[in-house]
């Protein structure tokens, strides 16, 4: 690699560098052309991308950038990580990968946010579930409360439609009918029975006939007088 290829090299890792949210610095000892491809694959169907670096460079690009001093690490085969669309696939990428290849490739470090990550906190971040994942247990957590309200409301149309059917099923209420006809049959005789209370009036027709005595008492008075005034005109004859 002459001088200008390794400028224009420095300068497009520096931009990997200060591009990626998070690089994993891995060593690919062991791993074969084959496997490589296939790693660099896997890689990238989780939006990162693995390049094999030469650390005399690398620490040149490294020198350029805000990112932590990783001098001492850059040891030995060095393969970078650059993960663009986050730390999560990639890393889980490079643990699911070595599993399958005898632990190849390993992880040397990370960076994330300026700061230096160690093998233990990759691990970690490599067991945190995926983006889609996590969207799915959300939208199953939000969805159980609306899958339970919608079953409660399902049941209490269901019952309520089943009153309403029974309801129809029985028809008017004739009983309710057969009361209202009993009720009016008392007021009926109620009002038939009034016209009964005519006694009364003939009670107080009769009472005027009471005076009669008192008429008699009349005539007998009178008579006496009658007998009075004509027995007059005999004294007068005496005389």
């Amino acid at each position: 690699m002459d001088r200008v290829a390794k400028e224009t090299f420095v300068t497009e890792l520096r931009d990997r560098l200060n591009k990626a949210p998070v690089v994993y610095l891995t060593d690919f000892t062991g791993l074969s052309v084959k496997e490589m491809t296939g790693l660099r694959r896997s890689l990238k169907e989780s939006g990162a991308e693995y390049l094999v670096v030469k650390n005399r460079l690398a620490k040149l690009a490294f020198a350029e950038t805000e990112l932590p001093d990783i001098t001492e690490n850059l040891e030995g085969p060095t393969g970078m990580v650059f993960g663009y669309d986050g730390p999560v696939a990639p890393a889980k990428a490079l643990s699911e990968f070595a599993k399958l290849h005898d632990k190849k490739p390993a992880f040397k470090l990370g960076i994330m946010d300026a700061e230096i990550l160690d093998t233990t906190q990759i691990d970690r971040i490599a067991k945190i579930p995926s983006h889609e994942v996590l969207l799915a247990q959300l939208a199953g957590v939000l969805e159980a409360p609306l899958v339970e309200l919608a079953s409660v409301l399902g049941a209490k149309l269901q019952e309520m439609a089943g009153l309403l059917g029974a309801l129809q099923a029985r028809g008017p209420e004739e009983p309710a009918e057969e009361e209202a006809a009993e009720e009016l049959e008392p007021a009926e005789e109620e009002a038939a029975e009034e016209p009964a209370e005519e006694p009364a009036e003939e009670e107080a027709a009769e009472e005027p006939a009471e005076p009669e005595p008192a008429e008699e008492e009349a005539v007998e008075e009178s008579e006496p007088a009658e007998e009075e005034a004509a027995e007059e005109p005999a004294e007068e004859e005496d005389e």
